[in-house]
């Protein structure tokens, strides 16, 4: 998710961690809803026009939007704001883009809640498949009902509470999920194409802290070890905390871990960007248009030290900003496995009734211009874990970020021989 000052920025990872933009949200609202009540077409007509307005692909997908209109606006009647919700969603559909959503008044909450840093729920991002229209777990939150019971990012959430999800949004779903603190789901997912599984999961609410770091001894120095777990609220100012409060202990380098971080706010994982490179382009979105934003470097990174960065394919949206920008001005070495592949960014504006609208209004380019959706980040070193130690990594956090954790060793191997670099030009400049 991305999140800007302006308004709500959910990068397309779907609920709770994504790239979005709100605007608008609260003007004139008591005026504008009693209108709307009374006129419940007339929200149909609105979203209606700020998709056509803002949608990132001109041809709309190649549907026929004007005839949308008429299909929904000029050619039908709402006799309540329910009808018209569900109108909404059924011309939302054509699109056939699980991003650009209709949120009713609940539901919207419910997103705003995901970017404040406490939740309450069991802990996973979902995402939804585009062409199959499954519903992925982009990954669990460390610390958090979900992950201690083994739910892992790339499950399919087949049921909740023997409900099936097939033709489910992710908005439903996450209403299905979410419950009283001290209440169960049942969640049933399919593993690797081929087993399915039962989870009794108790909900809780839960506080996302996103920045954990340690000082670790290495033969080249000392080592900073931060694990980075998501892009909220606070993320940015933890980092910072992270960076400096490690500065002081004078470390040789840094190891930034990113693994099962399905993103969050756009302006944090700039800001986060800014620490560590000193100028240069981050990230540029891209409308239908042309360039709608370009974010830079602006001249006060925190440290010049060598630096590895840890991704898997739990590591979405803001991730790869970081990791993209990172990995784009060889500020960097990336280390693990392809990252999820989420490039699009949603504008969510709250409408005068409480409710909401996500569209996707365009995409994210890395410095290089590269076009990551779908496609994800590859990393510089690719080190795959197989199933076995996954199982022990998730078993035993404790082991993440050791030398039980194999990624962490060949991580901890880039960053020594990225620090026997920088000391050599450093000989060689004395010189």
């Amino acid at each position: 998710m991305v999140i800007t000052k302006r308004g709500f920025v959910l990068g397309a990872t779907a609920v709770a961690l994504t790239a979005v933009t709100v605007t608008g949200a609260g003007l004139h609202l008591s005026q504008s809803q009693a209108f709307l009540k009374q006129s419940p077409k007339e929200l149909v007509d609105e979203v209606w026009q700020i998709v056509d307005r803002n949608y990132v692909d001109g041809t709309f997908n190649q549907v026929d939007w004007e005839a949308v209109r008429d299909e929904y606006v000029e050619e039908a009647s709402y006799a309540n704001q329910e009808e018209a919700y569900q109108g909404i969603r059924n011309m939302l559909e054509e699109l056939e883009d699980p991003y650009t959503r209709f949120m009713d008044p609940q539901e919207f909450k419910n997103m705003q809640i995901d970017t404040s840093g406490e939740l309450t729920g069991v802990g996973i991002q979902l995402s939804q498949d585009e062409e199959t229209k499954k519903l992925l777990v982009i990954s669990p939150i460390e610390d958090t009902p979900a992950f201690e019971q083994g739910i892992q990012a790339g499950d399919v959430i087949l049921k909740i509470d023997g409900r099936s999800t097939e033709g489910m949004d992710i908005n439903e779903a996450v209403n299905l999920i979410r419950g009283p603190v001290g209440s169960d789901v049942t969640l049933t997912i399919l593993r690797d194409d081929r087993r399915e599984i039962d989870f009794n999961i108790t909900r809780a609410r839960i506080e996302i802290h996103p920045v954990r770091y340690s000082y670790k001894e290495s033969p080249s120095g000392g080592v900073g070890y931060i694990r980075l777990t998501n892009f909220n609220a606070i993320a940015a100012q933890e980092m910072r905390e992270a960076i400096e409060d490690l500065e002081s202990q004078n470390v040789s380098g840094y190891i930034v871990d990113l693994r099962s971080n399905p993103g969050g706010l756009l302006n944090a994982s700039i800001e986060i960007a800014r620490m560590w490179i000193d100028e240069g382009t981050i990230v540029s979105t891209v409308n239908r248009r042309g360039v709608l934003d370009l974010q830079e470097a602006n001249g006060r990174s925190l440290t010049d030290k060598p630096l590895v960065v840890l991704v898997d394919g739990g590591s979405a949206s803001a991730s790869e900003i970081l990791s993209g920008a990172l990995q784009d001005h060889g500020r960097a070495v990336l280390v693990g496995t392809q990252t999820f592949g989420k490039g699009l960014v949603q504008s969510v504006r709250g409408l005068g009734d409480g409710s909401g609208l996500a569209v996707t209004i365009a995409k994210y380019l890395t410095p290089s211009d590269r076009d990551i959706n779908k496609e994800g980040i590859s990393p510089d070193i690719l080190i795959e874990l197989s199933e076995e130690q996954r199982d022990a990594l998730r078993e035993d956090r404790t082991l993440i970020g050791s030398l039980e954790d194999p990624q962490f060793v060949e991580a901890l191997e880039q960053l020594r021989q990225a620090i026997a670099e920088a000391r050599a030009k450093r000989l060689q400049t004395a010189n």
